[in-house]
């Protein structure tokens, strides 16, 4: 007696159902994104010139490198930064102005993260951008994060026998983000 087997081939589309696809999709987002976000910060070293003719700008990758903050020099100040000088650029970030409750102010500071700034330590003068509003305009202080758009300016100042300040930005708007 001989008995034969038969084997059935099963069709990839009963193989597969829509939670396996679901879990793979997720699974790949969550790998995904971030290795994609670290690879554009790498590339790109945090500024992306725009199709106007400004340019965009990471404030963390832009306030992260090591400085004096005594006796700091312009070539401290990583090169692809110092060739922003004069240029118009937009940055997402918080507004800090000690003295302002929400309403109209013509200057304040520009930091990625006011909370998650200085984790390693005091904060660093390359932290803050200096922001005066032009033509003695006013802006509207706003709580979490913003985009502004001005020109940007870097030198590095000393006041006291200290930095006192390595970015400013001549802001033209200001936008909640």
């Amino acid at each position: 007696m001989t008995t034969t087997t038969t084997t059935t081939h099963v069709p990839l589309s009963e193989r597969f159902n829509v939670r396996i696809l679901v879990f793979v999709g997720v699974l790949l987002a969550m790998t995904g994104i971030p290795f994609y976000i670290y690879i554009h910060e790498i590339m790109t070293g945090g500024v992306v010139h725009l199709s106007d003719g400004s340019v965009q700008v990471d404030l963390k990758a832009m306030s992260t490198f090591e400085m004096d903050q005594n006796k700091g020099t312009i070539n401290d100040v990583p090169p692809q930064f110092r060739e922003l000088d004069g240029k118009r650029v937009v940055m997402e970030g918080e507004m800090w102005q000690p003295r302002a409750a929400n309403g109209s102010i013509s200057n304040f500071q520009l930091v990625y993260s006011i909370q998650k700034c200085c984790f390693s330590g005091p904060p660093k003068v390359q932290h803050f951008i200096n922001a005066g509003v032009v033509d003695g305009k006013k802006v509207e202080y706003y709580s979490g994060l913003v985009k502004v758009t001005g020109t940007l300016h870097v030198n590095v100042t000393q006041e006291g026998g200290k930095v006192s300040s390595v970015y400013r930005v001549d802001v033209e708007s200001v936008e909640p983000s």
